[in-house]
């Protein structure tokens, strides 16, 4: 397992350094300047000035190195656009916001989900059957801004049931963890249920069962724990996706998380921002993957193998 564990790990470093290195010369690459509005009318020489405070008057290939020393002291630099913030303070503050909806929509998605493939693995109702499927269809086909925008209308602006802005009580969860799980819960119950159906056609379920071992101790003593590593293995880059934050859903609930972040860095060009946000999303994912594979390890020892 300690082998397992260093291969992942040092896969995961080698990773994001290529991700920090591809996303730093694409961002110097594309056309535009951070400072585009603040340098009109400027004179020559405050333009050359706050160029030459960011460094961007020297080689790309300097900067690059220079900020990867930066980096590995821990030192991420100042935004661009908020003169004097620490992109780390920047981050620190909009983690909270993100990581609460994104925990919420976890557990969502986790639990409605496994309940709903369970459900139609096991029944047989039609009626059932079709309506996970229905939702299932639903999730996977309409992307989640849009889920959150027919909500608004519907719940916020319509029937003035739920809040339409922040985090402020546990109504204002209610749209976007539902907007930000529906997908999943489309690919969980999928994964459950296609699972389940599996699981009991082995022929070991058919041998616990002529011993006259209970079905539902067969269910979760066996034929889930086997189904569940599928799941196991979707949870984790999931877990990471949503604690990092929605970029569109954040913005359209005016929800101040880092998801928010990124979207107004990107439109700002805040090179420095936009670097430590890929960052730290990049290495969150990373890890969510090396958790995965442990603990789809630890229930298959086979995994190792591959």
């Amino acid at each position: 397992m300690t082998k397992y564990i260093s291969k992942r790990v040092l896969f995961g470093i080698a990773t994001l350094f290529v991700l920090a290195t591809v996303t730093f010369f694409m961002m110097y690459l594309i056309p535009g300047s951070p400072f585009a509005g603040e340098l009109k009318g400027v004179s020559e020489s405050i333009r050359e000035r706050l160029i030459a405070q960011y460094d961007l008057d020297k080689p790309i290939m300097l900067r690059y190195i220079k900020y990867l020393k930066n980096v590995l002291a821990g030192d991420f630099g100042t935004s661009l656009h908020r003169k004097g913030a620490l992109v780390t303070d920047i981050i620190a503050k909009g983690i909270p916001y993100t990581a609460a909806l994104g925990t919420v929509a976890f557990c969502v998605a986790m639990s409605l989900g496994t309940l709903l493939g369970a459900l139609a693995a096991f029944t047989r109702q039609r009626w059932i059957k079709g309506s996970v499927s229905f939702i299932a269809t639903i999730g996977v086909s309409i992307p989640s801004f849009l889920i959150a925008l027919l909500m608004m209308v519907v719940f916020g602006v319509k029937l003035h049931w739920l809040p339409l802005v922040g985090l402020g009580g546990w109504k204002n969860y209610i749209m976007p963890s539902l907007a930000l799980a529906l997908g999943p819960i489309a690919m969980i119950s999928r994964l459950v249920k296609s699972g389940l159906q599996e699981e009991l056609r082995q022929d070991y379920i058919t041998l616990a069962r002529s011993k006259g071992t209970a079905f539902v101790v067969i269910v979760f003593r066996h034929a889930l724990k086997n189904a569940l590593l599928p799941v196991v293995t979707y949870a984790g880059p999931l877990l990471a996706t949503l604690i990092t934050g929605s970029f569109v859903v954040e913005t359209m609930f005016t929800i101040p998380g880092i998801g928010a972040e990124f979207v107004n860095s990107v439109t700002n060009r805040d090179y420095t921002l936009i670097m430590a946000l890929t960052i730290f999303y990049g290495a969150l994912l990373i890890i969510a993957n090396i958790l995965t594979d442990v603990i789809a390890a630890a229930i298959d020892p086979r995994v190792r193998l591959k």
